[in-house]
């Protein structure tokens, strides 16, 4: 198996550990995240960065959770910003698990063949890269979200929310697979 490979089956490996967690919390909670709008789907995000850059900051967790399940929750999130741009989102619980997983599934794809590309053309930089690194992207790309929310989309020359969903995803990603090791 070469580098590519080890790393494609690494994030299928990754993603298959999210959406078990997903799929559970469909289950519990339905998919009431259709009611978030997309400012509030961005703080979601932010909190959870936030408190990754935080924990390893102090090095000390006063909740008994670490750093692994808030990149878990900012993979799961961001695959639901980009089912959210999709559909738009809802007043109402308005989607059934089943199409949920759907939709969940063709991002997690998605995610997929963006990082496989982007590996190709980086040559398997993340490797060398530290974890603090991929928070401190992370929490870029949500500044810029931000950003864009606030420009109502009305961007120059800048990628749109779906593009740095997907980078949140990757890193995210890479996060956990760096954990593991």
């Amino acid at each position: 198996m070469d580098k590519f490979e080890q790393t494609n089956a690494e994030f299928e490996q990754a993603i298959a550990e999210c959406r078990a967690l997903f799929e559970k919390k469909l289950h519990d909670y339905r998919a009431s995240w259709r009611i978030l709008r997309p400012t509030a789907l961005t703080d979601q995000l932010f909190i959870k960065a936030k408190r990754i850059r935080s924990l390893e900051v102090k090095k000390e967790s006063l909740v008994d959770e670490g750093i692994r399940p808030e990149f878990i929750a900012l993979i799961n999130y961001g695959i639901v910003g980009l089912i959210q741009i999709e559909r738009g989102y809802s007043d109402t619980v308005d989607m059934g698990s089943d199409e949920a997983m759907v939709l969940y599934d063709k991002y997690a794809h998605e995610a997929l063949e963006l990082m496989k590309r982007k590996n190709h053309d980086y040559d398997e930089a993340w490797r060398d890269m530290r974890v603090s690194s991929y928070t401190d992207l992370i929490l870029t790309k949500i500044e810029r979200i931000k950003e864009i929310e606030n420009l109502e989309g009305a961007t120059l020359v800048s990628e749109g929310i779906d593009a740095n969903y997907m980078d949140i995803i990757n890193y995210a990603v890479f996060g956990l697979i760096k954990m593991k090791k």
